[in-house]
């Protein structure tokens, strides 16, 4: 509403369920502001000189600061407007001035994280680490000098060149949108090259070690099984309730599935703990891991092959819920880890991680005449690179293709 701001205005003004702006009719861009609370604020209209309307508060409340006084004050702040200066500018220069990387990623982009990525709280919690030093730094401080002295640094106290890229890699990002949102003026590091990363060693199993990981599932199952029957056999001798009869069904749990899906599918451990049944066409055999689900967020079809089928054809008849492997409680599946190192350990079997059963499947395919571009696809790739470093050939079968040359 329009009026002239006075105490008593202000004074016997009533709360709404909405702000309410009363425009000073004596001091024209004086405004007066009551929230639902009953808080007042005294503020400023006017328009800048791009044409744009602004609002400009004035820090002050009623009745703290009295109506004349902040009137002057607005005044002032008005006059300064008329001669070309712009107070909501100068406001947000001198936030830019002072706001830290630590609270540009509290406040702004570990939010944008949560929302338009997958692995945001993960990006942030490196971001939280990696620099932890840095959190209270200006963000119009860095450059490219404080970002190479750092990885100086890290890279002394035995940080591996992959490791460094990444936390950069993350970094990088945040300043991206730091710029696009108009927080700083330029990346600072934009000139910031990253290490040249040594070729990892691909782990996939040799055929030996293949055949006693899938012995050593089969004996989990049979010694599970035994338990649960001896388990119950003592229950039933006390009157107890007994436990689920394990050998009705195919599988004792979810691990022996999993295993012989990543081992068929190349899907990574996550991907197969979201995945879902409306996302598996037993009938045209092919599985789809979603978008949402993958890491280069892309939706991909791997078909299933004889055994990856009658897997989860055996895993569904007792599978109960829209998740194919269901953790406690229905929700998704969260630790493996466990029941993986005891397996392995059975297995006699080192050195060779969860994921590591996707290298397994691209070297398998490679080795058996797969094309590359075939592999990449299946296993989700973008560049021919990635496919490249995860399906290396075993010397063996370099060895064998050289002796082809070879005239009878």
């Amino acid at each position: 509403m329009k009026a002239k701001i006075t105490r008593e205005l202000l004074r016997d003004l009533k709360p709404a369920a909405t702000v309410q702006d009363i425009i000073d009719t004596e001091l024209r861009g004086f405004v007066a502001r009551m929230s639902p609370s009953g808080a007042i604020t005294y503020g400023i209209r006017y328009t800048n000189q791009n044409g744009r309307q602004c609002r400009y508060s004035l820090n002050r409340s009623f009745p703290a600061t009295g109506v004349s006084a902040a009137r002057e004050e607005a005044r002032i702040i008005l006059g300064k407007i008329a001669a070309g200066v712009d107070p909501a500018e100068e406001e947000r220069a001198r936030r830019r001035q002072t706001l830290t990387l630590g609270t540009f990623l509290e406040e702004q982009y570990g939010k944008w994280l949560l929302v338009n990525t997958r692995t945001g709280p993960h990006i942030a919690a490196r971001l939280k680490s990696s620099f932890a030093d840095h959190l209270d730094r200006p963000l119009h401080e860095f450059n490219a000098w404080i970002v190479e002295k750092w990885r100086s640094e890290k890279m002394k106290a035995g940080m591996s060149a992959s490791t460094t890229n990444r936390n950069i890699t993350a970094l990088r990002g945040l300043f991206s949108r730091a710029v696009e949102w108009n927080v700083v003026p330029a990346h600072p590091l934009a000139s910031v090259k990253m290490l040249r990363e040594p070729g990892g060693k691909v782990r996939w199993l040799s055929e030996d070690e293949e055949a006693r990981l899938r012995a050593a599932l089969e004996h989990r199952e049979t010694r599970e099984r035994l338990a649960r029957a001896s388990a119950n056999e003592w229950r039933r001798a006390r009157k107890y309730d007994v436990l689920p009869d394990l050998s009705l069904d195919q599988f004792v749990d979810h691990l022996r599935p999993m295993v012989l899906l990543s081992l068929n599918t190349g899907a990574r451990q996550g991907e197969l703990t979201k995945l879902r049944w409306e996302a598996v066409d037993l009938d045209n055999t092919v599985m789809t891991l979603k978008g949402d689900t993958t890491k280069s967020g892309s939706t991909r079809h791997i078909p299933l092959n004889s055994e990856a089928l009658e897997t989860l054809r055996n895993w569904k008849r007792q599978s109960t819920g829209p998740i194919v492997f269901p953790g406690r409680g229905g929700d998704e599946l969260v630790e493996i880890k466990t029941a993986w190192t005891n397996l392995l350990k059975e297995a006699k079997i080192d050195a060779f991680r969860w994921h590591d059963m996707r290298h397994h499947f691209a070297s398998r395919l490679v080795m058996a005449g797969v094309d590359l571009n075939t592999v990449r696809d299946l296993l989700g790739h973008g560049d021919l690179k990635m496919t490249l470093r995860y399906a290396h050939l075993a010397p063996e079968h370099k060895a064998a293709a050289v002796q082809k040359l070879m005239r009878k």
